[in-house]
């Protein structure tokens, strides 16, 4: 199956998969705008929209790898090569690998393309293993009151787009930390909440590629 996902110019695309070693294995402008990209295995395919609004995109995929690290770093690395950093708000920006609470606590990370569009990048769980739900599940019920807060933040954040409702959550659980609190659990939840209000300034607009 391949993602047929709307952009606003499919040469601002094709910069833009250019920058991860993305093969253009189609083009075309009429009788209506185009083009696929391939890498190793991965398809995606885009039409275009003239008048199209990366804030108004609701287009989303999920591609599923062993190891979600690899890509991470193949993407990393091209945004680097153009913009000198990681670009955390605005069109194009990514979110780093984390394990979400609502994908069996499995590695992912999204990429949110110059026309708005979130491309999922999740790890896949093991065949056949029945029991990974139930597991992720009694992790955590073990897990502290921050830490839990702190794995909803990432769903909140990191899979939905709501920094700031993550922001109020993560804040606030904070806050009301206990003095028991494990040392590393207030770390990495300091640490994100760095993150969020970094992510959370005024948002840039969509990056010339």
């Amino acid at each position: 199956m391949i993602p047929l996902l709307p952009c606003a110019s499919i040469d601002d695309m094709q910069s833009f998969f250019e920058l991860f070693g993305f093969e253009t294995t189609h083009r075309q402008t009429k009788p209506n705008p185009y083009i696929c990209f391939r890498r190793e295995g991965i398809d995606l395919h885009y039409f275009g929209l003239p008048q199209f609004r990366a804030a108004d995109s609701y287009g989303s995929c999920v591609i599923l790898v062993d190891d979600t690290e690899p890509l991470f770093e193949v993407f990393a690395a091209g945004l680097r090569s153009r913009f000198g950093k990681l670009p955390q708000t605005g069109f194009p920006r990514i979110t780093r690998p984390r394990r979400r609470a609502n994908a069996g606590n499995l590695s992912g990370f999204s990429l949110v393309d110059p026309s708005g569009n979130w491309i999922r990048v999740m790890a896949a769980p093991a065949s056949g293993d029945v029991t990974a739900a139930a597991d992720a599940a009694a992790s955590a019920a073990a897990l502290s009151p921050l830490a839990r807060a702190l794995a909803n933040a990432i769903v909140l954040a990191d899979s939905k787009g709501d920094v700031p409702q993550a922001t109020k959550i993560l804040r606030g659980a904070l806050a009301r930390a206990a003095a028991d609190t494990p040392e590393a659990d207030r770390a990495a939840a300091a640490e994100f909440l760095t993150e969020l209000d970094e992510r959370a300034e005024p948002e840039a607009p969509v990056a010339e590629l």
